[in-house]
């Protein structure tokens, strides 16, 4: 009797103590916790969420749908060239040459900006990924030609690749989308190649071979979730990166047409300069400065907490 009453309490025990150890956090789980405490990154997220939220507002036309109409001004003052002002909210950021409010045209620089940020790094990485994953997990013929194709791209200079399909594909931000995204692949690519390379000789999918896994589920179902979080860090620098292509191009004229974008801004306000107008340029750049700087520290923040290494 004893002996059973022993038996029974050691299992209440021992189930007792499985309940009460914690339970274990997936590694998003675990890499948000840790963001979490980083506040600079929190900041910078929360910057980032909100150009995002204004190139929603903008696109559905709730925000700067007004931009390319001329702000009144109090009476007796002349609406170009008008200095940053308290005297309305347009005015905040002064006007341009046409009377145009130098806000309104910053608000809809974030939507191109952000328009082309995000586009053209969802053309890029799927490219990336795929030719990076049959050439890293098959080698052999499949590896050499995609790394003899991606190598013979890589040689010729960026911006010069970006402007020869700009001017096949026709000013606009649709081609400039499409541009950036065929010429921002490589390094993506070059990335998942190293990383399926060692990824498939790992024990995890080897057991999955010999329990009659196919290429494509081991590919997909068992290595490329383990290199998820590279895709993750590597879409914030993509981002970066497509925003301030988008602004050289614009600046050098093959970018936008039609719109404004800080690209646009800038290149209009370099004789401006000479006149004392100094108030597009500067709301052009410190917008650019801000979501770039944002994007940047979230991107570290982000390849911290999903480093295993730092855990």
């Amino acid at each position: 009797m004893s002996e059973t009453t022993t038996v029974t309490l050691s299992t209440a025990t021992a189930s007792q103590t499985v309940a009460d150890l914690p339970k274990g956090r997936s590694l998003w789980a675990d890499a948000w916790r840790r963001m979490q405490k980083d506040k600079l990154a929190m900041i910078c997220l929360g910057i980032v969420i909100f150009y995002l939220l204004i190139a929603i507002g903008v696109k559905l036309g709730l925000i700067a749908s007004g931009w390319s109409e001329a702000v009144e001004v109090p009476t007796g003052e002349a609406k170009e060239y008008h200095p940053p002002s308290l005297a309305g909210w347009k005015l905040l950021l002064g006007t341009d040459i046409f009377g145009r409010s130098v806000l309104l045209k910053t608000i809809y620089g974030a939507y191109v900006s952000m328009t082309v940020g995000v586009v053209s790094s969802m053309i890029a990485i799927p490219i990336g990924v795929v030719l990076g994953a049959l050439a890293g997990y098959f080698g052999g013929l499949v590896d050499d030609i995609i790394t003899w194709f991606y190598t013979t791209m890589s040689n010729i200079p960026t911006i010069l690749l970006i402007l020869s399909l700009s001017l096949v594909l026709g000013k606009g931000l649709w081609s400039i989308n499409i541009a950036l995204g065929f010429s921002a692949w490589i390094a993506m690519c070059r990335l998942i190649r190293g990383e399926f390379m060692k990824h498939k000789e790992r024990e995890y999918v080897q057991a999955a071979k010999s329990l009659g896994a196919g290429h494509s589920r081991r590919i997909f179902i068992h290595i490329l979730p383990n290199v998820f979080h590279l895709i993750i860090i590597n879409f914030s620098f993509l981002f970066v990166s497509g925003i301030k292509t988008e602004v050289i191009l614009s600046y050098l004229g093959l970018g936008v047409q039609g719109i404004p974008s800080w690209g646009t801004m800038i290149d209009e306000a370099k004789l401006e300069l000479a006149r004392g107008v100094w108030w597009q340029l500067g709301s052009a750049t410190v917008a650019m400065l801000i979501v770039v700087l944002a994007l940047n520290v979230v991107g570290d923040a982000l390849r911290d907490c999903l480093d295993p290494k730092l855990k």
